[in-house]
């Protein structure tokens, strides 16, 4: 019934835990989930929760946040993807949120490695996963820079975790990405992403837990996990004044037409 589009079920929070979380996963009547990858170094451990459930599926791609770690090449990315049940390219993206002593001019290594992906998505026909905080404007920018407006030959892909405005949401949309709310949508200060995702039509709508992060509520401050994705359905649905399972239908069925062909 219900997709998980985005979880981290390799990291130490969740990984000692898994056969409670596919059973509780199993009770909420979530069928499917997404393991997406952060660093090359994870990248074993992500792709073995892909081949070793069926249910499963994983990505490959290094976060922007992090920087010591293996940087990853086009031919990196290329055959990794390759693999069975790698179904995506990312997470990737750009995060200026935590600066530091940085400029925007000194996050270069990350506009470049975002576009390391984005042609790796391209070659493999993958669509993207993306992360963008604090750096809408560059995120935009770059996908239009390479080609990733809707046309021939783009990947396309999903914003997920989308904490951004209307306007960006818009522009996304308008190159023909999908949009992904997490438990965000449920906390009391959020209902400025509630009315984006009043806004975003449901047929480009994901839903995802980004767990062990952000927990829904009743659930905040705890450790998040994919039996938890349905209390952000319950929200979408309440927001676009339909029912859970006509939300979690629409949702699944965009899961299914982003990943076309390769949900095998």
């Amino acid at each position: 019934m219900f997709t998980d589009s985005h979880c981290h079920l390799s990291y130490p929070d969740l990984a000692g835990q898994l056969p409670a979380i596919r059973s509780a996963m199993a009770e909420a009547r979530v069928d499917r989930a997404l393991c997406i990858c952060t660093t090359l170094e994870e990248f074993e451990d992500v792709h073995a929760l892909a081949v070793g459930y069926d249910n499963f599926w994983a990505t490959v791609g290094v976060h922007p946040d992090n920087h010591d770690v293996r940087e990853p090449s086009l031919e990196d990315l290329v055959s990794l993807a390759a693999r069975p049940r790698i179904v995506g390219i990312g997470e990737t993206g750009l995060d200026y949120y935590r600066l530091g002593d940085r400029t925007v001019v000194d996050m270069e290594w990350q506009r470049e490695r975002f576009r390391v992906h984005i042609r790796a998505a391209q070659q493999t026909q993958k669509p993207l996963v993306i992360h963008t905080r604090s750096a809408s404007d560059d995120t935009i920018a770059i996908l239009k820079e390479l080609g990733e407006d809707g046309s021939a030959g783009a990947a396309g892909g999903v914003f997920h975790c989308f904490t951004e405005t209307a306007a960006v949401a818009r522009a996304a949309l308008d190159l023909g990405f999908y949009i992904s709310f997490s438990g965000i949508l449920t906390f009391k200060t959020a209902q400025d992403i509630r009315d984006v995702a009043a806004f975003v039509p449901m047929d480009r709508i994901l839903i995802e837990t980004d767990s062990p992060y952000l927990a829904p509520v009743p659930y905040r401050g705890k450790t998040n996990n994919p039996s938890y994705v349905p209390y952000v359905a319950k929200q979408v649905a309440a927001l676009k004044n339909c029912t859970v399972e006509e939300v979690a239908e629409a949702t699944s069925r965009n899961f299914d037409s982003l990943f076309k062909g390769v949900l095998a």
